[in-house]
């Protein structure tokens, strides 16, 4: 996944955005608040009027949630929050009057609507009418300021303002040390004035969470599992155990062919990975240093970027020829805007095509009229890439700033998975309408992009001949590692930080110095410059401000290749893992719907049970696909001190401002 992405499934009904909340007392004195619960009203009839509720308010709350991300200032802004605070009021209600329930008899359905009702939301509020409605406004600022965050350099004319897409590109495409942490660094220093409005933040959804009956927000969050906080934590570092082997051999393969390319003292920082030269802003997708880290050069080419750019090339000169002759800069701008829509309309159209090979349906026409394709000129949005369900009955969206090339085009596949997952359960009560943990979300249309193997890519005309080798096949399983394995540590050292300023552990005075030790502990990456407290680069993250969920990401990179697995023994595919595609087979697509339409409906190990045969998450098959490909590194390895050390000094060498 590239993270990309991904986002909406926020706990209860995936639009939530950032701002779904759970508080627990009883409500707010608001207008908005619905009267009492009627007398003598059962279990059962109080989640039915719930359901009925949520699903009616509903509308309203993405619609403002939409807004505010796809036009940002200060009136969208307001929106959103008053849409939000309206929303926790309105569930501190719910959950208030579900307290009168406990001890009931009453369906296990019922028993199970009630407990995701507590946990519907990432950001639990303070009943305290007061703090709730401050809780909303920090939550949407710091979502604005992300989304509006701009780097700028040099005065007067000579002044050059980029935001987070152009200064990604400098990470993407140079290989100028100095232009690389320019950029880095700039993109970072939009985070800092986020620091007040996170401490505080942080202080109201505990504030929450205690009212719920939890020790903490971090608690709340680890409860969303059909299992305690304490046993998914120790999940989390099981599976992180069985794929840190494989993670360590690409990092000392990466941190040799940095030291090639940049020099012995450049390419490392105390044994670890310099954080602006990864190709990505957060470390968590290496794909964009293939130039450097491919195995065989040319072995069964698989460039993708190069494709898509030649498909804009087509759609702009066809853009061009539709205007007409003569020059005239006007003409040109259009014929450029309408050829970047075309082929990002085109990407997904491909992507959507994948899903409907498998026997799924198309996508709404509502869709594709109301999707964010590409960046607005006129105005500031969340780029960030997000799947959306509007009003629980179909009008699915998603927003991205699609670019052709390779990591777009793969995100596209990604966000798609949460949709179809949308369309599948919208059937279901609203309560049930999300994944069966949000770790399923995200995996969906990961599984996708595992099947979007060489052969595959041939036949949708992304790339040439594939020659059958063994440079072709590590070639192929690099590509993936780029993207997959990279990440699993990113994937878990977020919510380590997250755990530790909810529970207390990581004080405000340390959030940057917490945030690069479980960097160089999980990631084995530091920053080249000191980077003190008068920074706070977790904010540079968009899940951190957009109080994201993050282990589900890091389950989903485990649970797509059990997925994968499952869908590919479903299509009875014989043969190596790593060289199966699903696509176009109705059997795997018909499981995988299946899976799908359950939702949150019943306990995940079950759902997880139908479509793999087991109940337990395992990475084996993530060692299975890999396998490869870590023989492959060991080779390259051999003679090197594998591993880094623990800590990061350079991220404490600068002190704190006052």
């Amino acid at each position: 996944m590239k993270h990309r992405h991904l986002l909406l499934a926020l706990a209860i009904g995936a639009g939530l955005v950032t701002l779904a909340a759970c508080k627990k007392d009883e409500p707010a004195t608001d207008s908005a608040a619905t009267p009492a619960a009627p007398k003598g009203e059962t279990a059962d009839q109080f989640i039915a009027r719930v359901n009925d509720e949520f699903k009616k308010m509903y509308p309203e709350m993405t619609a403002a949630q939409w807004l505010s991300s796809t036009y940002i200032n200060d009136d969208s802004q307001l929106l959103a929050a008053k849409g939000n605070e309206r929303y926790l009021t309105q569930l501190n209600s719910w959950i208030e009057q579900a307290k009168k329930f406990e001890g009931q008899q009453m369906s296990p359905e019922t028993a199970r609507a009630i407990q995701l009702l507590k946990l519907a939301t990432a950001m639990p509020a303070p009943k305290d009418p007061a703090k709730l409605a401050e809780l909303t406004q920090i939550a949407t600022r710091m979502e604005g300021t992300y989304g509006a965050g701009t780097y700028c350099t040099g005065e007067g004319d000579a002044k050059k303002c980029r935001q987070l897409g152009e200064l990604e590109d400098v990470l993407r495409s140079s290989r100028d040390y100095d232009a690389q942490l320019d950029a880095w660094q700039g993109w970072h220093t939009i985070a800092q004035p986020m620091r007040k409005d996170y401490t505080r933040f942080v202080e109201l959804v505990n504030e929450g969470s205690k009212e719920m009956g939890f020790a903490d927000t971090g608690e709340m969050w680890r409860s969303g599992y059909d299992m305690t906080p304490a046993e998914i934590a120790a999940e989390t570092d099981r599976l992180w155990g069985q794929v840190k082997p494989l993670y360590e051999q690409l990092h000392c393969y990466t941190r040799t062919k940095l030291q090639a390319t940049y020099g012995v003292e450049k390419g490392q920082v105390n044994g670890l990975l310099p954080a602006h030269l990864m190709g990505n802003m957060w470390q968590q997708d290496w794909g964009n240093l293939w130039d450097m880290l491919e195995p065989y050069k040319g072995a069964g080419s698989l460039d993708i970027t190069g494709a898509l750019e030649k498909q804009y090339q087509a759609d702009y000169q066809a853009a061009l020829a539709k205007a007409g002759p003569g020059p005239g800069t006007d003409k040109l701008f259009q014929a450029e805007r309408e050829a970047q829509l075309q082929v990002a309309k085109q990407m997904t159209e491909r992507a959507q095509d994948f899903y409907t090979s498998l026997g799924m349906p198309k996508l709404p026409e509502s869709y594709w009229t109301k999707t964010q394709f590409i960046k607005p000129m006129d105005r500031d949005v969340v780029c960030h890439a997000s799947a959306w369900d509007m009003n629980m009955s179909g009008d699915v969206r998603t927003k991205m700033c699609i670019k052709p090339n390779e990591e777009d085009f793969t995100t596209i596949y990604h966000e798609l998975g949460h949709v179809y997952y949308y369309l599948a359960y919208n059937k279901l009560p609203p309560l049930f309408q999300t994944g069966a943990h949000d770790g399923f979300h995200e995996a969906i249309g990961d599984t996708m992009v595992l099947a979007m193997t060489p052969d595959y890519l041939k036949s949708i005309g992304m790339v040439g001949e594939q020659q059958q080798s063994n440079e072709a096949l590590i070639n192929a399983q690099m590509r993936m590692a780029l993207a997959k394995v990279s990440f699993m540590p990113f994937g878990l050292m977020i919510d380590r930080w997250r755990w530790g300023v909810f529970d207390g552990s990581i004080k405000p005075a340390d959030y940057n110095k917490a945030w690069w030790e479980l960097k160089a502990k999980y990631q084995g990456v530091a920053p080249a410059t000191a980077r003190g407290e008068d920074f706070f680069d977790p904010g540079a993250k968009y899940h951190v401000p957009g109080n994201t969920p993050y282990t589900r990401y890091f389950l989903s990179h485990v649970l797509q290749f059990q997925f994968y697995k499952g869908l590919c023994d479903a299509a009875g595919y014989k043969g190596p893992l790593y060289n199966c595609s699903f696509y176009g087979n109705k059997a795997a697509g018909q499981k995988f719907w299946a899976m799908l339409e359950k939702g949150a409906s019943q306990p995940w190990q079950a759902t997880l049970k139908e479509l793999t045969g087991g109940e337990k998450m395992d990475a084996g098959a993530v060692l299975e696909y890999f396998a490869p490909l870590q023989d492959w590194l060991k080779q390259q390895n051999e003679g090197q001190t594998c591993g880094w050390p623990a800590a990061a000094p350079v991220a404490a060498a600068a002190p704190a401002k006052p």
